[in-house]
């Protein structure tokens, strides 16, 4: 009955209404991209398909010859069931017809690649509260080639396509729960913000579709789209191929996916996150994986030197700093806080450790890291690192810098190539437990005693950071007076002693606390850890297109975890070197005062089983 309800309204309407009928229908059944070939190609067609599962779900492949398709639809023809279809010769679009039915010839050797739809989770978009503005407004949804490529198989190879939905912010999360649990409809998005991250120069000009008008306070969100596969016919110019026109779909008998109401309340759902505003960028992660990075800041939040530390706290810095770590392919961490200024090294404890066990996690997921440093300590710390190296703390040296103040654009120039900020050499900045510039320009230790003598200005380059777009910045501390934690300079004034004077004055995009900066640097490794175990996670930043770890991976990643036995060997190297504790100045296994045993220990101890606790069950 449908299928002549079908041809009944393309026959007596014409195409264009055809396309309202789709949009005003409501009938709520399943809707298909359309893909035909000749039977050579069928089978690397089918891998291509199974290698990008985003883009191009597939939901059946006919035999050659065959115009039905039994599990989608009774009684369907695939000759004459699309409103409008694409005649591709050698990868050229020679024309659009509404019929396949003068190609029978030629189909008789060809196989028809039925594919899932973005069209078909649009009611159950409405359902959970969010707006369709393609539909509100009367037009076909926007699709756009990006600059993602899609996981050659075969001869098919080809940038992905995507459409867009302008979403009110409140509802970004809605929309990627609902979404989610439709995988042969593309499933959760594969990008929330800013269009130029997928290659996208400009919304109002769709590559396929409609122009769509966003409404005050939406957000740009991309699904994949199955629109991908005539990109594929294109890159491989098959001698002849068939595709749905884009809009203009093959709608089947079988009933859209239901959405569970409980979706939002699974340990599986996904979560959205603000990561940057400039560019605007969301990511996401599964509810359970953002508990897990929740708990492991609850847990470095501890404060047993009674510092006073949660009143600087604040929720999901950490989860935000390595939501954002995980898009980074380079990134730059600095370390050393002078503080025993009588001494030789000036250096403390505090640091150094949670560096490198940040730069172990980063070089393990396969991330570019370099270290800046005081350049009076620059040898020292070398030394440190190859110490490291060879007693098995990392498993490879991170190179080391200094950076000095040569001029008005030195720092420009430091962190991007030719001083160009569309060219930057690092995508993040990584400050821990390094010594802040205050608002008065110099750099005080928690006593109140200056120590600019000892530091060099490596401030400058996360203020200049601050200016160019596409790199974020993170500072971890535990005093208020390091740098980044400008960030929270009223609650360091307020409620840290002598917080007027030591308070940094430099913000860092996200301002992790913790009671031993070490700890802050240990947790940026294990949420690192979980949120690349979370397949949510994984494949969203992937775009939809990735694979799941292999258990190598798996392997050198857990290994890879800061360890009780790998945190004493660094302070013993410390110790080597002649670094004291910070807060006594004791030359042994004690960081701020904090014996090793047993109190950095069992908190070690406690990381790691946050971090590897349910995560199988992603």
């Amino acid at each position: 009955m449908k299928r002549l309800l079908l041809s009944y309204a393309k026959a007596v309407t014409g195409l264009q209404y055809f396309r309202g009928f789709r949009t005003n229908m409501k009938s709520g059944f399943l809707q298909a991209n359309v893909v035909i070939l000749h039977k050579d190609l069928a089978d690397d067609f089918e891998a291509f398909c199974h290698a990008n599962r985003s883009p191009l779900p597939l939901l059946y492949r006919s035999k050659p010859g065959e115009w039905g398709c039994p599990p989608l639809a009774a009684q369907a023809d695939i000759r004459d069931d699309c409103p409008q279809y694409c005649v591709f010769e050698k990868g050229v679009l020679v024309n659009k017809v509404d019929s396949l039915a003068p190609y029978t010839a030629q189909l008789q050797d060809m196989v028809t690649f039925y594919l899932g739809c973005s069209f078909s989770f649009e009611q159950a978009l409405e359902k959970a509260g969010v707006p369709v503005r393609n539909v509100e407004q009367g037009r076909n949804v926007s699709m756009f080639k990006t600059s993602v490529p899609c996981v050659k198989a075969g001869p098919f190879h080809c940038p992905m396509v995507v459409s867009m939905r302008s979403v009110p912010q409140i509802k970004l999360d809605a929309a990627a729960q609902c979404t989610h649990q439709i995988p042969l409809a593309h499933g959760g998005p594969v990008h929330i913000g800013h269009p130029a991250l997928l290659g996208i120069k400009d919304l109002s000009q769709p590559d396929y579709g409609d122009p769509v008008e966003l409404s005050a306070g939406d957000v740009p969100v991309f699904w994949a789209c199955g629109v991908t596969g005539a990109e594929a016919v294109q890159s491989t110019k098959p001698a002849l191929a068939f595709t749905h026109s884009p809009g203009c779909m093959f709608l089947t008998d079988r009933e859209e996916a239901t959405v569970s109401h409980q979706a939002s309340e699974s340990e599986e759902c996904p979560l959205t996150f603000c990561i940057s505003q400039n560019p605007l960028h969301y990511s996401v992660a599964s509810k359970m994986a953002v508990q897990r990075v929740r708990a492991i800041e609850e847990l470095i939040g501890e404060d047993p030197g009674q510092r006073g530390i949660q009143a600087l706290f604040v929720q999901d810095e950490l989860l935000k700093a390595c939501l954002s770590l995980s898009y980074s392919s380079s990134v730059l961490i600095t370390t050393g806080f002078p503080t025993h200024y009588m001494h030789n090294p000036p250096e403390e404890t505090d640091g150094p450790p949670g560096a490198i066990a940040m730069a172990a996690m980063l070089q393990a997921l396969n991330k570019h890291v370099v270290m800046v440093i005081d350049q009076r300590a620059l040898e020292m710390n070398q030394w440190i690192m190859q110490d490291a190296v060879d007693r098995g703390v990392i498993k490879s040296a991170v190179p080391m810098m200094s950076f000095d103040s040569s001029g008005p654009d030195s720092a420009l120039r430091f962190l991007c190539h030719d001083g160009d900020p569309s060219k930057p050499r690092y995508d993040h900045l990584v400050a821990i437990e390094r010594s802040g510039r205050a608002s008065d320009g110099n750099y005080y230790n928690m006593r109140g005693v200056n120590i600019k003598h000892l530091v060099d200005p490596i401030d400058d380059l996360f203020i200049t950071a601050s200016a160019v777009p596409g790199i974020t910045t993170t500072g971890i501390g535990d005093g208020g007076n390091e740098l980044g934690m400008g960030k929270l300079k009223k609650a360091v004034k307020a409620y840290m002693p002598n917080g007027s004077l030591i308070a940094c004055d430099v913000a860092a995009d996200f301002a992790i606390t913790a009671g031993v900066s070490n700890w802050g640097g240990y947790a940026v490794a294990c949420a690192l850890y979980i949120l690349n175990l979370c397949s949510i996670h994984r494949r969203y930043v992937q775009k939809g297109l990735g694979l799941l770890p292999t258990p190598e991976q798996h392997s050198l990643w857990a290994a890879s975890l800061p360890s009780v036995a790998k945190e004493e060997e660094m302070l013993h190297i410390l110790v080597k070197y002649g670094v004291r504790s910070g807060k006594t100045a004791n030359l042994g296994l004690e960081v701020d005062g904090l014996t090793f045993h047993p109190t950095h220990s069992d908190v070690i101890r406690r990381l790691n089983d946050l971090s590897i606790e349910k995560l199988q069950q992603e």
